[in-house]
């Protein structure tokens, strides 16, 4: 486990950009502007898994994007979560349609295994989450992350696997916490998670969402999704 020393570290003291390796600084301005500036669109795998929820992104998952996601996630660059929240939160207002003063934005991360947390030493798409909260707060947005889903059985890890064993895998995996419906209600719930590539993860956690008896507390009918980023031509605006 990582020491809360090396967390305060590598605030303060960056030592290289996490998305081109610049010197002396956490994440340069080209960078920066790569996962933040662009517009936020529509994306859908190809193919398209069924039950999929409407999913919006931030950024294409390439170059930059793709070494900022992976130095946070896989080499534990924490200071890098608020540039990844603020990415993440452009990514919610889009998919959630809503304005300041509608109610609560309830963020509900994809959950990760214990074993990849335990790897990793922090639980990289709770700590995305929790910064696109505060950043959607400090914009007028009422939001707040909430950790409602949970794995329910192990899976395999999903490297080598294609769309279709993905699927299969993760199949009625996650659950809703325990007590998790009342804490739902009353928000419009979110579903996030900091990269989309076959979709395989956001099915099944809305598939969990779904199943909750009487579900009245996402205020609408299904549930959507956003991401930091997905692959370039998983955006509608590159599709034919």
């Amino acid at each position: 486990m990582r020491g809360w020393w090396q967390e305060i570290s590598e605030v303060v003291l960056p030592s290289a950009c996490g998305g081109c390796g610049r010197s002396r600084t956490a994440l340069c301005a080209e960078c920066a502007e790569a996962l933040c500036g662009g517009p936020v669109r529509r994306a859908r795998p190809d193919p398209e898994p069924p039950g999929l929820p409407a999913v919006w992104g931030a950024a294409a998952y390439e170059d930059a994007v793709r070494a900022v996601l992976l130095a946070h996630k896989e080499r534990g660059a924490l200071g890098l979560a608020g540039a990844l929240g603020r990415a993440l939160a452009t990514a919610v207002r889009a998919a959630a349609g809503r304005s300041a003063g509608e109610g609560t934005l309830l963020l509900v991360p994809v959950p990760s295994s214990r074993g990849a947390v335990r790897a990793r030493g922090h639980d990289a798409g709770r700590r995305i989450a929790c910064a696109a909260s505060a950043e959607l707060r400090r914009s007028g947005t009422p939001a707040r992350m909430l950790g409602a889903l949970r794995q329910r059985r192990a899976v395999a890890d999903q490297a080598g696997l294609d769309a279709p064993q993905r699927l299969a895998n993760l199949s009625g995996a996650l659950e809703v916490v325990p007590g998790g419906v009342g804490l739902l209600d009353g928000g419009r719930v979110v579903l996030v998670d900091d990269l989309m590539t076959t979709g395989a993860s956001l099915v099944e956690a809305a598939r969990a969402v779904r199943a909750v008896p009487g579900r009245e507390f996402a205020g609408a009918t299904e549930p959507v999704a956003a991401v930091v980023a997905a692959p370039p031509l998983s955006f509608e605006i590159n599709r034919n």
